[in-house]
């Protein structure tokens, strides 16, 4: 048995229990192999059938390792959700709770629940939570390295990192853990982080969720359960999670780069972490202590500056200003976030797909204009409904040669002609096949070889000195499975020149 009191509970409980697991994903095929050997009995729920390639060989992998399960997939897969009755219910984060069929297995006793939710309920370790519309993974990263380089063991997961509720027997409590949190995670959640930061509130997901509002919501969620142990650190320079410190049960610590937040009322009411003539500080108890320079980060960007501040208003009490000295001088930054390619005829190329908003691709624009990196922009990716005011002017701070491809398109290109202000630029639309990704196992040909031409294209256009940015301005789901898959497959490309 686990030294762990309330995973002994669970495991007691959960031997022959009956749970459905919705969706047979990267994060959900863990959960479903870790149940099985609990001895709970599992229907995999998945809208794939069973003769799509990736269904088929998710069962044939199951299959192999002897995990043991029945399954309600393709057309209708949901409707075992009416009939049977079932224990436990994990849902895939982007299905809505008042989805008819949950419902259904809620109004017959079922506890709705995701994979998350399990973990942070189980979980001996202290938990740190990063949420927001921009910065997650950068911060979340931080404060996971700036731990690591304390001495403590982490486990980071959520978002980045890998599903961890599997791992959960040996987690301890002295260890740390450290999770990105998306609204969608959030949405319906009742168990929150023991230190818990927000990045800053705008407008993002509004494809998903039913409003702005219940996407600001659903952030709070990662404090909302937090009592007066809790730790909660807020950008002061966003109005909405500046507001978040009224409903918080915990401490609150504030963050900024911005002199004139930092002098915003009520501010210096609390312990923050703020810039002073080029130095990262922190005001504990009204003393004043300078961490580090902002020249010591390696990785660009007053974005990235903000990120430093949360990440170390976050470790206080448990890292040294030495150890996020050394993270900062060290750390190259994440995958896919303004990520060097490599370099080929006196040209850089860079892979930032994480950009998945307006607003990321903004700050992008913004950190590459702060170092006089111009040159040639790939963009375009899926709509979420968010605002593009602003882009247009940040695009144009950092190229006049723009190819682009994706849904979003036209959204670019409106905002681009808008914020011109008599710029000129070369505007490039390359056109594909807009039918749905999740069809298929793999990247289309033609989705391939369209990045091939804009890729070719770039090539042609920049200059030695100049930088080539894939920067995607939207999610990724017209024709890639996530982020991830399509800034591989740039990188992919891009060393095959």
């Amino acid at each position: 048995m686990s030294d762990n009191k309330k995973l002994n509970e669970f495991t007691r409980y959960i031997k022959g229990r009956k749970c459905a697991v919705i969706g047979v994903g990267i994060s959900n095929r863990p959960l479903i192999t870790w149940l099985a050997g609990l001895g709970a009995k599992i229907v995999a729920f998945d809208k794939l059938g069973a003769d799509d390639p990736v269904m088929s060989k998710t069962i044939a992998d199951f299959k192999e390792a002897g995990v043991e399960l029945e399954y309600s997939i393709g057309e209708g897969y949901l409707e075992r959700l009416k009939t049977d009755l079932f224990d436990y219910v994990f849902k895939t984060p982007k299905m809505r709770f008042e989805t008819e069929e949950l419902v259904a297995a809620k109004d017959k006793g079922a506890v709705l629940t995701t994979e998350m939710e399990l973990f942070m309920s189980l979980c001996p370790a202290k938990i740190f939570g990063i949420t927001g519309s921009d910065g997650k993974t950068t911060t979340t990263t931080l404060v996971s390295e700036m731990l690591k380089k304390a001495g403590y063991k982490v486990w980071l997961g959520g978002n980045i990192g890998t599903p961890l509720l599997d791992q959960i027997a040996n987690i301890t409590p002295d260890d740390m853990v450290v999770l990105e949190l998306s609204s969608f995670q959030l949405l319906g959640m009742r168990k929150s982080c023991d230190v818990a930061i927000v990045t800053n509130i705008t407008p993002n997901h509004l494809d998903f969720h039913t409003d702005y509002q219940e996407y600001i919501d659903a952030k709070t969620n990662i404090f909302r359960y937090q009592g007066p142990t809790g730790r909660l650190v807020l950008n002061a320079g966003c109005d909405l999670t500046f507001d978040m410190r009224m409903i918080s049960s915990g401490k609150v610590v504030m963050f900024t780069a911005s002199d004139e937040a930092k002098t915003r009322d009520n501010v210096s009411y609390y312990d923050g972490y703020f810039v002073e003539d080029g130095k990262l500080i922190s005001v504990i108890d009204g003393v004043k202590t300078e961490i580090m320079s902002a020249d010591d980060i390696f990785i660009p960007g007053y974005h990235n500056v903000e990120n430093y501040l949360a990440a170390s208003a976050a470790v206080e009490g448990y890292v040294t200003k030495e150890d996020i000295l050394a993270v900062a001088k060290e750390f190259p930054g994440v995958p896919h976030r303004i990520e060097f390619v490599r370099e080929i005829d006196g040209v850089k190329w860079y892979n930032s797909s994480i950009d998945t908003s307006p607003n990321r691709a903004i700050n992008t624009m913004k950190a590459l204009a702060g170092r006089n990196m111009k040159g040639v922009l790939i963009c375009g990716g899926a709509d979420k409904k968010c605002i593009y005011d602003g882009l247009g002017d940040a695009i144009l701070n950092v190229s006049d040669r723009i190819l682009i491809y994706g849904t979003n398109a036209p959204f670019v290109k409106d905002i681009l002609a808008k914020e011109a202000c008599g710029r000129k630029y070369q505007l490039i639309e390359f056109e594909g096949d807009d039918k749905d990704v999740y069809e298929f196992p793999e990247t289309r040909d033609n989705v391939v070889n369209t990045y091939k031409d804009m890729i070719a294209k770039a090539r042609d256009l920049a200059k030695p000195g100049e930088i080539v940015i894939m920067s995607s301005i939207g999610t990724s789901y017209d024709h890639f499975r996530h982020f991830e898959h399509r800034g591989d497959m740039f990188r992919d490309l891009v060393n095959g020149l």
